[in-house]
């Protein structure tokens, strides 16, 4: 009876407050409530707010509040959409079982999302729908709505949820995604309850809170800590805190929770689409004395000092043809702004008409022609950029290199980056991973050629596991590369082609990644303006032996390993989204799809996630047999720490490696991605970097 009192009370409350101050009530931004609760999603302590964060935004943190230790991260890769994932670590219960006797306290996964399908308006909350861990052990799953609303300096929330915040606790899924909310409608309002609270912010770097929390820990029998901990309910529903927010980027919560417990809360949270450095780039300025050199030779130096390679220019009366291979801008459109702020210092009044391509490995991508004086306009900011561009002609359909000397021809290319790689949640121990170095050299012999040679060294690496592959391993076994404090990566050749009608292809042979060696071929094409990408690819693989780099081994699955697909990419440009499928034969020999959603973000920064739905019955082992692979995966342009502009990127991704399903091998160079920075869709998203 009391429990109801406090829901019905809090909902009294919330409604008297809307009625109360109807002249405080405009429209409102989620900010500044958009801070992170003990898990890390947007909310208050223990429970989930209508707010999330704003689009772009991400932020990583600790939180604590005994027996539970928590490490999240939440990222808005789209507006009104937040997804969050966290592991808890429960302090003094250590993980039981065979071969687990190192791995510590017990550890579980998380991963949830909140979409906020109404923004606030002025006379109604924002709502929110969020579904908590849907799919696996589900220790701290459900579903639950809520509502916001602010009356400045204050923020109103009440919600509705069930599992976590529910009478009872939900199921285990395993493979299967269970969402009660929409499967089962009449289970999830039986087993829902109220929760909700009150966000006081009095001044911009802090803020009092209060809620109600309604978990029934006692009753949460298959979370491992309640054995331990919750034998008897919680002394109080209510918990009180606050936050203090030193800077912008930073904010610390303390808080008293369940009548008998201080926690605390910290949080990192930044800006995807801002830079963490400003990029400047010196602009080339000519020096007096070659001043009087010919015009093709000046034009050259510029561009090579500039951050270009394999120039070629050719003037023919009013005309000028200009080539050249973009070697230092992460953006080509950057790249071409970069070129004609230098056309438009060095061209003499004769000039009239402009021609430029853009190579990439001597292949031309882009073409650009513009007049002479629409030119000068746009560099003395009398054009905007989309006037200019309307006056120009850009286009993807270039196919002939220039017929002109080439100078500055780059034939060599080689680099060096440190490396960094997690070995996380292996039963012999939660945390491992390796640091040092990669480095690479390639020779660019002909047009679309390519040879390589990578390799890795660590200065520290623990990298190992007490898990066995399994049974015709195709991944599963990585843990016998990744242990090597040195690797030969890769050693081979590539070729591609670029034909009319905007059809490429490509080839590649030798030992094409840490695990494999053979052939990998591919062919794709643009349509729809490169809105869609479309092509077949395939490989035909052998492993490497883990002790010997220019060794195969002889003893594997059916002694080699194939794979076949029909590739798809759809580019949704006014999300900065992608999604690619990639269906047909795996590695393993399983059938099937593999879904991926990339968000791109305006520093080059992408956030990708992928699910498989593969045939898994030629798999007969417990762990493969149903199993869908999942993962994300983050791409990090080394320019946001250098203060200057860099082609070089850095991938972190996790996924589990214990599994064998929905496998490929590693390309060096994905067609599509090679593709798709010179599609219109690209081209017309970078327009605004021309500057």
């Amino acid at each position: 009876m009391n429990k109801l009192l406090n829901s019905l009370l809090l909902f009294t409350f919330f409604l008297l407050a809307l009625l109360l101050f109807p002249q405080s009530l405009s429209f409102a931004a989620d900010a500044p409530f958009t801070g992170p609760n003990n898990w890390g999603a947007t909310g208050l302590m223990e429970t989930p707010t209508a707010r999330v964060l704003e689009n772009g935004k991400f932020r990583v943190g600790v939180g604590y509040i005994d027996p539970y230790l928590y490490y999240y991260g939440a990222v808005s890769p789209l507006q009104g959409l937040e997804i969050d994932g966290h592991i808890t670590e429960i302090l003094g219960v250590p993980t039981t079982g065979q071969g687990w006797q190192n791995y510590g306290n017990y550890k579980d996964k998380y991963v949830g999302l909140k979409y906020q399908f109404l923004r606030e308006g002025k006379y109604w909350p924002a709502l929110a729908l969020g579904i908590m861990d849907p799919q696996g052990t589900r220790l701290y799953g459900g579903q639950y709505l809520v509502a916001s609303k602010q009356i400045f300096p204050f923020d109103f929330t009440i919600g509705l949820g069930n599992g976590r915040f529910g009478k009872v606790p939900l199921p285990a899924s395993s493979e299967t995604i269970k969402v009660e909310l929409f499967q089962n409608p009449r289970q999830w309002w039986n087993d829902a309850q109220l929760f909700g609270g009150i966000e006081f912010h009095p001044a911009p770097w802090l803020s009092f809170m209060v809620e109600y929390n309604p978990i029934k820990y006692e009753a949460q029998t298959q979370d491992p800590a309640q054995a331990k901990y919750f034998k008897n309910a919680v002394p109080s529903k209510i918990n009180v805190g606050m936050r203090y927010k030193p800077f912008d980027w930073a904010q610390l919560d303390v808080s008293y929770q369940r009548g008998n417990q201080f926690g605390a809360n910290l949080a990192l949270c930044f800006n995807l689409d801002n830079q963490l450095i400003p990029i400047f780039d010196m602009p080339y300025k000519e020096q007096e004395q070659y001043r009087t050199d010919p015009l093709a030779d000046r034009i050259s130096r510029g561009l090579y000092l500039s951050g270009f390679r394999d120039i070629g220019v050719k003037i023919s009366g009013s005309e000028i043809w200009v080539q050249a291979a973009n070697v230092r801008y992460f953006y080509n459109m950057k790249a071409m702004g970069v070129l004609l702020k230098v056309l438009d210092q060095l061209l003499p009044p004769d000039i009239r008409q402009i021609h430029v391509v853009l190579t990439e490995r001597g292949i031309p991508m882009i073409g650009f022609s513009t007049l002479r004086d629409d030119l000068h306009a746009f560099e003395t900011e009398v054009f905007k950029v989309p006037d200019f561009l309307s006056l120009s002609e850009l286009q993807t359909n270039v196919y002939s290199t220039l017929d002109a000397k080439i100078l500055h021809r780059r034939y060599f290319d080689y680099g060096i980056k440190p490396e960094f790689q997690t070995f996380l949640n292996d039963p012999s121990g939660f945390f491992k991973g390796r640091a040092g170095a990669a480095a690479w050299v390639s020779l660019e012999p002909w047009k679309g050629a390519n040879f390589s040679a990578g390799a890795e060294a660590y200065a520290w690496n623990d990298i190992s596991s007490s898990v066995g592959p399994l049974p015709n391993a195709v991944r599963s076994d990585i843990v016998r590369y990744l242990e090597k404090d040195a690797a030969l990566t890769n050693l081979m050749f590539e070729q591609i082609l670029k034909t009319k009608y905007e059809i490429y292809g490509k080839v590649a042979a030798g030992l094409l990644e840490i695990e494999y060696a053979g052939l990998d071929a591919e062919m794709a094409t643009t349509l729809l303006g490169g809105r869609i990408l479309a092509g077949v690819g395939g490989s035909l693989v052998k492993k490497r032996d883990p002790d010997n780099p220019f060794k195969l081994t002889n003893n594997d699955w059916d002694d080699n390993y194939k794979t076949a697909f029909f590739n798809t990419r759809v580019n949704f440009q006014a999300l900065e989204m992608y999604v690619d499928v990639k269906a047909g034969r795996f590695l393993a020999g399983d059938k099937g799809a593999r879904v991926t959603v990339t968000k791109s973000f305006l520093n080059g920064v992408q956030l990708a996630a992928w699910y498989s739905f593969t045939d898994t019955s030629i798999f007969t082992d417990p762990y493969n047999n149903g199993y869908h692979d999942k993962g994300i995966s983050l791409s990090i342009p080394l320019r946001l720490f250098l203060g200057r502009d860099s082609r070089t990127l850095y991938t972190y991704s996790i996924s589990p490696w214990t599994r064998d399903v929905a496998q490929d091998i590693g390309h060096r160079t994905a067609l599509f991605d090679f593709i798709g920075r010179n599609t219109n869709r690209f081209v017309q998203k970078d327009s605004p970097m021309i500057r």
